[in-house]
């Protein structure tokens, strides 16, 4: 199961050939099982809430086994209707999960040198936690592309685990609002943050813009998903203008 190829040469590649091998993939696997302590209550609170908006439990769980995102899920389920709005989840998953596809090209150093089932498993399970983790092993000169499947595939079965639960304790279980289990994917995100910032001060200013515009846009009360795609447009425009005054 081990794989060569020469690393591309791009800012911040591994130096070496990059391989995929058994033991990265156990060790991504192992890496992420801390972070389970914040995926299990986020998935809990997917799983109440499909509950309660009347989905089966077959449902839900096909929906987090394909669909695979959190903030997503959270979105069409809070936007869920007899009749459901289909293109309006569809929208609401879409400006949730664009963000994906930066994460792919900050990864290309690794998975420009995957094929096959390795390449599209390690891109179905590619998730925030597992990209902050790869990213983090890539700056540190990690050149195993199979810890970042390993990752992925560790926090996937662990989704479907706290959504089981979740589903199946919602008819027992009828949290208030504000409750604190509900703050525990914001927390889960936010953590995700320690090991992407590199240092330096100005990497803060894309942040703060962006959770700025997406509060503001929350205190006038627009409807989702529009906070949360002017916040993530307003911060991303606000770092490329800053990559682009740093170039000569």
């Amino acid at each position: 199961m081990a794989d060569t190829a020469p690393a591309p040469i791009v800012p911040g590649a591994p130096k070496g050939p990059v391989v995929f091998t058994r033991a990265g993939v156990w060790r991504g696997a192992r890496v992420a099982l801390p972070l389970w302590i914040g995926l299990l209550p986020f998935g809990l609170v997917v799983g109440v809430i499909s509950a309660g908006k009347g989905l089966s439990l077959a449902e839900t769980m096909l929906m987090s086994m394909i669909v695979y995102a959190g903030a997503a899920q959270l979105l069409a389920l809070e936007l869920w209707a007899d009749p459901a709005p289909v293109l309006a989840a569809i929208l609401a998953a879409a400006v949730v999960n664009i963000r994906l596809a930066p994460m792919g090209a900050a990864l290309a150093p690794w998975l420009d040198r995957l094929r096959g089932l390795r390449l599209w498993g390690t891109l179905a399970t590619l998730v925030d936690h597992s990209f902050a983790l790869g990213v983090a092993e890539q700056r540190a000169g990690g050149r195993d592309a199979g810890f970042l499947l390993g990752i992925g595939v560790s926090l996937w079965l662990g989704w479907q685990v706290a959504t089981l639960g979740g589903h199946v304790l919602g008819g027992a279980v009828a949290l208030p609002p504000g409750h604190p289990l509900f703050f525990a994917g914001i927390a889960a995100f936010t953590g995700l943050l320690v090991p992407l910032w590199r240092g330096a001060r100005r990497d803060l200013l894309p942040w703060a813009m962006a959770a700025a515009i997406a509060v503001a846009a929350q205190r006038l009360h627009w409807p989702p998903p529009l906070p949360l795609m002017l916040g993530a447009l307003g911060g991303a425009a606000l770092a490329a203008w800053m990559e682009g005054r740093k170039t000569p």
